[in-house]
């Protein structure tokens, strides 16, 4: 005959291997796919007794998302500023793995440069107090292929000729390490977004003029 004891284990046993079989599977890659969107332009107005926005345009950032991992000061000081996440070439793909692309559906100001509605790469040149935003129309390899040595996949193959724009950023300091990198778009208007990234303890932001 079988024991309170003998029967208690028994369910113990059956409870945890129950709770093993349905936890649950997460599969995603080390810098999984983010996007940032925002839409400018449009109005709200009543239609059948409910306010709607239409006419609005829209401006998307989409770019690879690595996390810390416990890596502390990511992008390292004095000299080597930079290098690490940057990978050796001379700007950072402001993100992971494919080249980070801003599509915008209305014309920019990056700084002094205007740029007409299209799809831009987005890069970094990190410098351990000056950050600089590049937008570039160099063209993209359609899957990562390690003997192209033209197209670019993140910033390898990176060239400068192919830069339309260059603004500085503004940096700042965030009081809480942000685990994931992060693209953002905060205070919009019609007429101006400003894209922040963040990532570690570094938040660095811009203004786009929107035309």
């Amino acid at each position: 005959m079988m024991t309170a004891r003998t029967t208690l284990a028994a369910v113990f046993t059956l409870v945890s291997s129950l709770a093993v079989a349905q936890t649950p599977e997460v599969k995603l890659p080390a810098s999984p796919r983010g996007s940032a969107a925002v839409q400018v332009g449009g109005s709200w107005a009543p239609v059948n007794g409910e306010q709607r926005y239409s006419g609005g345009s829209w401006i998307t950032v989409d770019y690879g998302r690595p996390l810390l991992r416990g890596r502390p000061n990511i992008f390292g000081s004095g000299a080597d500023y930079g290098k690490f996440v940057s990978d050796g070439v001379s700007v950072w793909r402001a993100g992971a793995n494919d080249t980070t692309r801003l599509t915008t559906q209305r014309t920019l100001t990056v700084g002094t440069t205007t740029l007409k509605p299209g799809v831009y790469n987005v890069f970094v040149e990190l410098k351990e107090n000056a950050w600089t935003l590049v937008l570039s129309t160099q063209p993209v390899q359609p899957k990562y292929d390690p003997n192209d040595k033209v197209l670019l996949y993140g910033s390898y193959n990176y060239d400068a000729k192919f830069d339309v724009a260059r603004a500085p950023m503004r940096l700042s300091t965030s009081p809480s390490a942000v685990e994931q990198f992060t693209i953002n778009f905060v205070d919009v208007t019609n007429s101006r977004v400003t894209m922040v990234m963040s990532w570690d303890k570094a938040v660095a932001s811009i203004d786009l003029g929107v035309q």
